[in-house]
């Protein structure tokens, strides 16, 4: 008799897991779609979480992490929420991605290129920022896309609007970092190797830096360098920073870069 219970609750729990299969399975199927964006018109009651896109032109399905907000599915590319994952990787790592989507990430230059090429739509970029002292603050640019790899990825953005500044394109003159293309320790993209600043000669930007970026004479946004904890966030030329909402040298806490399509 026990034994005859026994294998009652196996064939139980084979039953439960083809179950559990098939349920993922569906949740898949219909959370396919080509971004965010139509996710969450398909199903305006979406939750925020991963889901599976194919966007034109992509043979093989990714998964991405779907910030659903009342404005639309946002599409996260970049997450900085702590030290977990190290930011400080060659030019392949960027190009194919890295990390946990629902923590500190990178989704990946390719993929970003693919999404940003589609002639029928355009898209919108938004920055996400955090202090260490509980203080927020966002940056918008409207057309963003990206150049292919012969381009490095060039970037692009439109308009700006938002609380952040547009650290992009400068809080001084001569540092824009839009319509450059992207540079990691491995791959100088930025046009300024080195940089001469009065009689300072200045080291490559992606070397500096340590992570990868769109950068112009260093500019005053980064988002991919080295983490750094609060209580020791100031100081660091490596951090990540945004020069138009934080003095140059404090580490901003946490990030996110995101993109729906309009």
């Amino acid at each position: 008799m026990k034994r005859l219970v026994g294998y009652c609750g196996l064939i139980l729990a084979f039953l439960l897991s083809c179950t559990e299969q098939a349920q993922e399975q569906r949740k898949a199927v219909f959370s396919q779609g080509t971004d965010c964006t139509q996710i969450k018109v398909r199903s305006p009651k979406a939750s925020s979480g991963v889901y599976v896109i194919k966007p034109p032109g992509v043979k093989t399905p990714f998964k991405v992490y779907c910030e659903m907000r009342p404005d639309g599915g946002w599409m996260v590319f970049q997450r900085r929420i702590g030290e977990a994952v190290s930011f400080n990787r060659k030019w392949a790592a960027y190009k194919n991605g890295f990390g946990n989507l629902t923590g500190d990430h990178w989704l990946g230059l390719k993929r970003i290129f693919f999404l940003t090429k589609q002639k029928t739509k355009k898209w919108t970029m938004r920055v996400d920022l955090w202090d260490h002292e509980g203080g927020s603050a966002f940056a918008e640019y409207t057309n963003f896309k990206l150049g292919n790899e012969k381009a490095a990825f060039k970037l692009h953005v439109g308009k700006y609007r938002g609380t952040a500044g547009d650290a992009i394109r400068g809080a001084y003159p001569g540092i824009d970092q839009n319509g450059y293309g992207f540079s990691t320790s491995d791959r100088d993209n930025d046009g300024c190797s080195p940089c001469i600043f009065g009689d300072i000669a200045e080291m490559k930007c992606s070397s500096r830096r340590s992570g990868g970026w769109w950068y112009s004479r260093c500019g005053s946004a980064s988002l991919n360098g080295d983490w750094h904890p609060g209580g020791d966030h100031i100081g660091w030329a490596s951090g990540l920073y945004w020069q138009t909402w934080k003095t140059p040298l404090y580490s901003v806490k946490a990030t996110r870069m995101m993109i729906k399509s309009v």
